[in-house]
């Protein structure tokens, strides 16, 4: 995890952004596979009870996967794919307290379908793409 601030102005950057939502909505595509994955590798440890519960399984394992992820590289496996990195309000790595604040601020989105629906609009419309989440923390998803 790099602790070294980048050197730039946000506010007069925008290619900083350009380009991110689209990005960053492949990114969710290429995590969830990987999270499927993963909880498919996990349902035979559960003597494939796993199957039964595998809705359940996936969030378990999405919620440690993006908190691990983000906290050890400040982007998912398909951030990092896509060339997007999330960054605090002063321009440096999420921390892992900031990371699990991320990851529950999303998992509790994805959970309520109204507020995944305003976090999709607003990273659409707003000119630093940030989602409700990242609006509530003061982060930002830029190229990296």
């Amino acid at each position: 995890m790099s602790t070294s601030r980048d050197t730039f102005d946000t506010d007069h950057q925008p290619e900083l952004y350009a380009g991110v939502p689209l990005r960053r909505g492949l990114a969710w595509i290429i995590d969830m596979v990987f999270i499927g994955i993963i909880a498919a590798i996990i349902v035979p440890f559960t003597a494939f009870t796993g199957l039964f519960f595998f809705p359940f399984l996936m969030m378990v394992v999405g919620f440690f996967y993006r908190w691990w992820t983000i906290a050890s590289g400040s982007a998912t496996w398909g951030m990092w794919l896509t060339g997007v990195r999330l960054r605090d309000r002063e321009g440096y790595d999420l921390t892992g307290g900031l990371a699990f604040a991320h990851t529950l601020g999303y998992s509790i989105s994805v959970a309520m379908p109204p507020l995944q629906l305003v976090s999709i609009i607003l990273m659409l419309t707003t000119p630093r793409g940030q989602g409700l989440t990242d609006m509530v923390l003061g982060t930002e998803a830029i190229n990296g």
